[in-house]
């Protein structure tokens, strides 16, 4: 028997701040298509130690364990969860040849729960300000609770570290147009660069600076550029397929200086970089002797943990919704949507109170929030109001 109309309308809701339940799923699939991204090709039951330095891994400092260690100290996410749960975590996205230091000398009495068995130290980890919760030349927290302006955080693919737009001392390009980003300082450290000043994408219509005989370089899509970088080497007598492997690519090119500030460069720019024994080795003594490896690239961990996540057994969030979903009548389905939107507009309003305020959002606070939804709750039905009813 079909199921009898219902004639009452639901509460009016303002349409701006209402979510379908699909857009719900849908958004709740875009968060975790992002997080299997970062920690996808990462394992989070089995401490990452023993597989020695990672060329890639999601990492965190705690902050809570600081406090009474000696020096910056990373840990791996499966030690974030059964070691250092509940602690203040720094989350430091990913970082390239890092042991897991969860557990060894710098944590004092603390050992590792997971590989409690390690050295005192990690000599070869490199250790930035990020781990202080600190970023860019300006060397602040993010978000900063003192800073006002709302401004995009890029990371530099050579140090590592994330910078505001805004202090890159140059013009951004649209993201679409480049893959990676060189700070001002790393761009001067590694001089070799010069030599590719070709494949350097500028901001379009605008100069990297005034000088004589400066030109407005263009931008075009970071395919575009590349292509035309490669087809040049390639029209070089160094650049035939005989010759490229073993010739250095930059005895015949031409030494530009840059301009200041930093330099955005192409999707495949590591592939065009020179590979001849000298240049591996001038790589090697200027400890980046992994920038002509295309799978070192954030990029390239994040695609394998999108293939991580479409493949893994375990159904995702979205997949769980939409089953749920099919398994509601309409009335059941319009009582879900009306108590997440009861959610997100009093949740909205609580956090209002701490960003006017610029207070930080404790887990006591969340904790103090979801306290007062169920006696809200509990009001409701002692009062004998359902939350939503047909008559």
């Amino acid at each position: 028997m079909a199921e009898p109309p219902c004639t009452s309308r639901a509460p009016e809701v303002d349409d701006e701040n209402t979510m379908t339940l699909d857009e719900v799923l849908e958004e709740e699939l875009q968060l975790e298509n992002d997080a299997n991204a970062v920690l996808g090709p990462s394992d989070d039951k089995n401490c990452s130690y023993d597989k020695g330095y990672i060329p890639r891994q999601a990492l965190y400092s705690c902050k809570t364990c600081k406090k009474g260690s000696h020096g910056e100290a990373g840990i791996c996410l499966a030690c974030s969860y059964h070691c250092h749960e509940g602690h203040d975590l720094v989350e430091l996205y990913t970082k390239r040849f890092f042991r897991c230091d969860c557990g060894n000398k710098k944590f004092g009495e603390l050992k590792c729960n997971l590989a409690p068995n390690k050295e005192a130290e990690n000599e070869a980890n490199i250790y930035n300000q990020n781990f202080q919760g600190l970023y860019c030349v300006c060397s602040r927290p993010y978000p900063d609770p003192e800073d006002e302006v709302s401004d995009d955080m890029i990371q530099c693919c050579i140090c590592e570290d994330w910078y505001h737009s805004r202090h890159l001392n140059t013009e951004t390009p649209g993201e679409e147009n480049y893959a990676e980003m060189i700070c001002e300082s790393c761009t001067k450290r590694l001089g070799f660069l010069q030599y590719y000043s070709g494949l350097i994408v500028s901001k379009v219509g605008k100069p990297q600076g005034p000088s004589e005989g400066s030109v407005d370089v263009v931008s075009v899509p970071a395919e575009d550029a590349a292509k035309t970088t490669e087809e040049t080497i390639a029209d070089t007598p160094t650049g035939t397929k005989s010759d490229k492997a073993v010739e250095c690519k930059i005895k015949a090119g031409k030494q530009n200086d840059f301009k200041a500030g930093a330099t955005f460069w192409p999707n495949n720019f590591r592939s065009l970089l020179c590979t001849c024994p000298e240049c591996k080795e001038m790589y090697a003594d200027l400890k980046v002797s992994w920038i002509t490896d295309e799978n070192d690239t954030v990029q390239a961990y994040e695609e394998k943990g999108k293939t991580v996540g479409e493949n893994g057994s375990k159904p995702s969030q979205y997949e769980q919704g939409m089953k749920a979903l099919s398994e509601l009548n309409r009335v059941q389905q319009i009582e879900a949507i009306l108590n997440y939107n009861d959610l997100k507009s009093n949740l909205k309003t609580y956090l209002a109170k701490f960003a006017e305020t610029k207070k930080v959002v404790r887990e006591e606070d969340i904790r103090e929030f979801f306290s007062q939804m169920q006696a809200r709750k509990r009001q409701k039905l002692d009062d004998g109001t359902p939350p939503y009813a047909c008559h």
